[in-house]
């Protein structure tokens, strides 16, 4: 008698039949399996001083019930002098010194290793507030902005199913993959999915699945989403990807040329929207098709 191995992370046919719908009982079983998969940690790694900075904020325990394997803090941690616990730490208050209040966010992002997501040449910059280049013309986006975008879109709320347009090298999604339920994530190249999925196998996240293709479309098949996040720049949001959100979900995207904003747009009904400008930001441009 044999078992199949799971392999991680989960891609989108894991959860889509044939006909393209989504498959119930697949949902079904993440849930089972998420407890042991994504969020333990996060609650043994919210330090004093995490908690002081996002004091109002307010954890659930429930929420925090999710564990990364501690081989991968253990051995990154071993293999290279910057995967430190205390430089994410740090990380973090300097991102809680900015403004981000949420304290599950900031929990989230404190656990998960940044280093492991860049090339390591550059690991001695892994834990400073920066974006950093990825290849392709991509870049690893700012902590503060990972945080910032998280925390809008989540608006201190129970967060089920998310979508991600952007993978890049996988680091965003495994932040969210510890604030929400399901994270579903698209990428439009090729090589880019392929180093997320490589980057994300090691920590057996079971709740994140990742998708090769146009996220201009968005996920219709998996479609309504709580919360969309956009990690790309375009002159205005698609339709499509309006037309996913649940009633009194929340989109947040970089919206513009060379002068860029963030922009949040919430579904208040069907077929009406509202939408608020935040803050300046700058990130790569949103393209179509994939390469």
């Amino acid at each position: 008698m044999t078992t199949k191995k799971s392999q991680f992370p989960l891609s989108l046919s894991s959860v889509i039949d044939k006909s393209g719908k989504l498959n119930s009982r697949s949902s079904d079983s993440v849930r089972t399996v998420m407890p042991q998969t994504a969020m333990q940690n996060a609650a043994k790694n919210v330090t004093k001083n995490t908690l002081t900075l996002a004091a109002r904020a307010t954890i659930s325990p429930k929420v925090l019930d999710k564990t990364l394997p501690s081989t991968v803090n253990n051995s990154s941690s071993i293999n290279n002098p910057y995967g430190s616990e205390g430089l994410r730490r740090e990380m973090v208050s300097r991102v809680a010194q900015k403004g981000v209040k949420d304290s599950l966010v900031l929990a989230a992002l404190e656990s998960i290793p940044r280093h492991l997501f860049i090339e390591s040449g550059l690991s001695s910059q892994a834990y400073i507030d920066a974006s950093l280049p990825i290849g392709h013309h991509q870049t690893i986006s700012q902590p503060y902005i990972v945080a910032r975008m998280i925390e809008i879109m989540r608006n201190s709320s129970a967060l089920g199913n998310v979508l991600e347009i952007g993978t890049g090298c996988g680091y965003q999604a495994a932040v969210l993959s510890l604030v929400a339920k399901n994270v579903y994530s698209i990428e439009r190249i090729k090589a880019l999915h392929e180093l997320a999925k490589n980057n994300l196998r090691p920590m057996r996240i079971a709740n994140i699945r990742l998708h090769y293709g146009d996220g201009m479309l968005g996920l219709p098949q998996v479609a309504p989403f709580d919360g969309i996040i956009l990690a790309a720049a375009g002159l205005q949001v698609p339709q499509a990807l309006l037309e996913q959100l649940v009633i009194g979900g929340r989109l947040i995207a970089p919206v513009g040329g060379k002068n860029q904003v963030l922009q949040l747009i919430e579904r208040v009904s069907k077929n009406e929207w509202k939408s608020s400008v935040l803050e300046h930001c700058h990130f790569v441009p949103l393209h179509q098709g994939v390469i």
